[in-house]
């Protein structure tokens, strides 16, 4: 029976997501983000074993808030992608329940038959552009981003809705020229609906310090509202709606 591994789960969730969402954050990352903030996600060994039939019974639970406030299920991570037939079941369920699915991903892998099923139960896809310079994405998060731009151009060719998050780091992906070079990318896609540029933060250093791993950001400072809405500047003059928290 397949299972997926669940590290926990936030039952009122505002912020992953259209409405009030149950999320689920996936056990499992083959990244290596330097501002990681959810370094005990990383092995994909960890984590609580759920069938897809207990998650969604736990998921309808909630189902009266989902529907007076427009919410629904959020698989996040770590990342969910690496238990593509596991989720593929567990947002099947949630459809057929009636449950808006919304998948929050970095897209960083090449696209098979799982991941095709799953996104053909997908209602909203959250997807984390971490950098649009392959370079500096590959020394950001240590992988290259050709995946994740291919990934992208499928959601597009798809149709399905997506929302692109972009953590905003003093120094590292707030360059007018980086932003620029984003803004086109994005421009090229007609289903993306909205960019959330997300102010980097130091929350969850201690989780590095707890598992004796040095944190590489340790010194980075988190921008400032004046950096907030500079770096929104470049976006909203090329005509992208921009939410910044």
């Amino acid at each position: 029976m397949t299972v997926a591994r669940v590290h926990s789960v936030e039952t009122f969730g505002t912020l992953d997501g259209p409405g009030i969402r149950f999320v689920a954050f996936f056990q499992g990352c083959h990244l290596r983000c330097q501002y990681c903030h959810n370094r005990d996600l990383w092995e994909i060994a960890d984590g609580t074993e759920y069938t897809p039939q207990q998650l969604i019974r736990e998921v309808k639970r909630y189902q009266p808030y989902f529907t007076s406030s427009g919410g629904g299920l959020t698989a996040s991570g770590g990342e969910p992608l690496l238990q593509a037939p596991a989720l593929t079941e567990i947002f099947r369920l949630a459809q057929k329940a009636g449950i808006h699915t919304c998948l929050d991903t970095s897209g960083a892998l090449k696209i098979n038959k799982s991941i095709e099923e799953l996104l053909s139960y997908t209602d909203l896809v959250l997807l984390d552009l971490k950098h649009i310079q392959d370079d500096k994405h590959q020394k950001l998060v240590g992988l290259s981003n050709k995946y994740v731009l291919q990934f992208a151009k499928t959601l597009d060719q798809l149709s399905i809705p997506t929302w692109v998050r972009h953590v905003v780091i003093p120094g590292i992906t707030d360059g007018a020229g980086d932003c620029t070079a984003l803004a086109d990318f994005i421009n090229t896609l007609s289903n993306v609906e909205q960019l959330t540029l997300l102010a980097f933060h130091q929350l969850g250093a201690y989780k590095w310090e707890q598992l004796g791993q040095s944190y590489d950001l340790a010194d980075a400072i988190p921008p400032s509202n004046e950096d907030m809405a500079r770096v929104q500047s470049y976006f909203s003059q090329l005509s992208i709606p921009v939410i910044g928290r």
